[in-house]
């Protein structure tokens, strides 16, 4: 299978051959993170510049390492001290970045689309880095290959979404991976948050907590998306964590091979008790590393670098 797409935008317009293919891939650069000397000389020469106007320090290092490793000039370009106080606009920023030979723009922004519209009007390729509450590309191709290297595939995995679906822009572009590649997902949370609507995405919907993680092979807890929600979506954080919340009495009653996964930041007591967080059935520190090899498999690909084919899917 080779790639042949310019950008990543979403996974909604991915094949399931394609999502394997960068998992393929990005299983090769996990490898390369493993050796003494971790940079290729894929993108040398190419310039990266990351353009985050919504914060993020996770993601935005995440991808600067991925672009470092490859060996590629990068730019960070913050929109706390850039020309948008001063009333810049999107695509003016960004046609000025291009001026200067960027060859590929990772963009987050608050504003659904945003990269979308960059894609329609730049030469260079561009890289979903989150678009307000629409997708999040690289973390559902990472949460999926951290799943599938746990569990040797993704196709009839029981895959339990926990949490704020309703403002998750992961949420959306996990059940578009996962469902591609045959995994059966259940949603669960406060019925504000999780609106019977996802059943359209090709997932199930539960407002039971119990029942919800009791059969999961996978636990995805997400955290309460404050700043894109009204504060009317549930009573009270006590009472979130206290229906919703993963505890170690809800824990012992999934099944013990069941892995736990976050995309952080955690809120800690709130939808994952701390201890659980930290224990050996967490995989939340290996989604971290998993990005890495994630972020440096698609920087290769969409510049046109030779897919990793393998047979394990």
């Amino acid at each position: 299978m080779s790639w042949t797409k310019k950008h990543l935008l979403d996974i909604e317009s991915l094949t399931a051959e394609e999502i394997i293919t960068v998992l393929d891939t990005a299983r090769g650069f996990k490898a390369v993170g493993e050796r003494a000397i971790k940079k290729v000389p894929a993108l040398r020469g190419k310039t990266v510049v990351n353009l985050f106007v919504e914060p993020s320090t996770r993601t935005r290092i995440s991808f600067e390492l991925a672009a470092q490793r490859l060996s590629a000039d990068i730019v960070n370009f913050s929109a706390e001290a850039s020309s948008f106080k001063k009333g810049e606009t999107l695509k003016d920023t960004a046609l000025n970045l291009q001026a200067l030979n960027a060859d590929f723009i990772i963009i987050r922004h608050s504003a659904s689309g945003a990269p979308h519209f960059l894609s329609r009007v730049l030469d260079a390729h561009v890289i979903n880095a989150g678009d307000g509450a629409h997708e999040h590309p690289t973390q559902a191709l990472l949460d999926t290959f951290t799943i599938r290297e746990k569990k040797g595939r993704i196709a009839g995995l029981n895959v339990t979404i926990l949490g704020d679906i309703l403002y998750s822009r992961v949420a959306r572009s996990d059940i578009w991976a996962l469902t591609k590649l045959g995994a059966n997902v259940t949603l669960c949370g406060p019925s504000t948050l999780v609106p019977k609507t996802f059943e359209q995405m090709g997932c199930r919907v539960t407002h039971d907590m119990d029942e919800a993680i009791r059969n999961a092979d996978v636990i995805n807890l997400l955290r309460i998306q404050h700043e894109r929600q009204r504060k009317t979506m549930f009573p009270s954080i006590g009472e979130y964590a206290q229906l919703f919340g993963l505890n170690q009495a809800r824990l012992a009653r999934t099944k013990p091979d069941a892995i736990i996964m976050h995309p952080g930041p955690i809120n800690r007591g709130v939808e994952i008790d701390s201890q659980i967080a930290d224990c050996g059935r967490s995989v939340i520190l290996e989604q971290v590393t998993n990005g890495l090899a994630v972020r440096m498999a698609v920087l290769f690909l969409v510049n046109g670098g030779k897919a990793l084919t393998e047979t394990a899917q």
